[in-house]
């Protein structure tokens, strides 16, 4: 976790991800839309990151505290927080497996990062844990997961810029074991299919809402799609969020989201 923890502190820039990912972003936001209907709702967003998604729903009138285990992230945040004029309940530096010294529960969690990172799926299942022990019954949990298939499908994104020659049997590696160390150019991460992030989410006492493949078919052609006038973009976006449902298409995305009630 210290590797996971020094990429984002001093490597990489989380908060402007989303705006090159802008389809990920914009229908991951339709689904919260969707699934968190309520104002006023408590939501703990667990490795939210910089808090994207935090300040999002801040601004929808939901009360939300946001943790991560980047110390960088947590400080972008409180600097967003002035900008953008929205506060957030609580700001914490911590680790999802370990969600102990918080005391109070929540109607909404999010887990959308932790499942990036964790190679050992006792891991993963303990992070999963300490989320639900804070969820009230009733409650909302919305975990992402990384495609087995990003690897690959980034790859092909990229092609056409920096002509690297990309290693097969590397990139197929990950449809075999997920795994993806931080000399492979991304920090430590574990990449899951659709029918193993669906199986975890079964041996949970929860209600499966929605299992949503993000990008779909448009992944392939985001960069084109976002140089496109602001209505054509939208025209696109509501296509991928009709789409991101169909079982056929679950790989061609490069993150899947769960959503499930206690």
């Amino acid at each position: 976790m210290s590797r996971v923890e020094d990429f984002y502190d001093n490597l990489y820039d989380e908060w402007s991800r989303l705006d090159r990912h802008r389809i990920e972003f914009e229908i991951t936001k339709m689904y919260l839309d969707k699934y968190i209907p309520n104002k006023n709702s408590e939501i703990f967003d667990i490795g939210g990151g910089p808090g994207r998604y935090s300040f999002y729903l801040a601004s929808k009138g939901h009360k939300v505290t946001l943790l991560d285990l980047s110390q960088h992230n947590i400080d972008v945040a409180k600097e967003k927080s002035k900008h953008l004029n929205i506060e957030l309940e609580d700001y914490i530096k911590g680790n999802a497996l370990n969600l102990s010294n918080i005391n109070k529960t929540f109607d909404v969690i999010l887990l959308m990062g932790p499942l990036y990172h964790l190679t050992k799926e006792e891991d993963r299942k303990k992070s999963i844990e300490e989320a639900l022990k804070l969820l009230k019954n009733g409650g909302i949990l919305i975990a992402a997961f990384i495609s087995d298939y990003a690897p690959i499908q980034d790859a092909l994104s990229y092609l056409r810029f920096d002509g690297e020659k990309n290693d097969v049997k590397e990139l197929l590696s990950y449809l075999n074991d997920g795994i993806n160390n931080e000399e492979a150019g991304f920090t430590t991460a574990y990449f899951t299919s659709a029918e193993e992030a669906q199986s975890l989410m079964k041996s949970y006492n929860l209600e499966q809402l929605a299992f949503v493949g993000i990008e779909n078919i448009l992944g392939c052609k985001e960069s084109e799609i976002l140089t496109l006038p602001e209505e054509d973009i939208k025209k696109w976006i509501d296509l991928g969020f009709n789409l991101s449902q169909d079982k056929s298409l679950y790989g061609t995305s490069q993150h899947y989201l769960y959503i499930g009630k206690k």
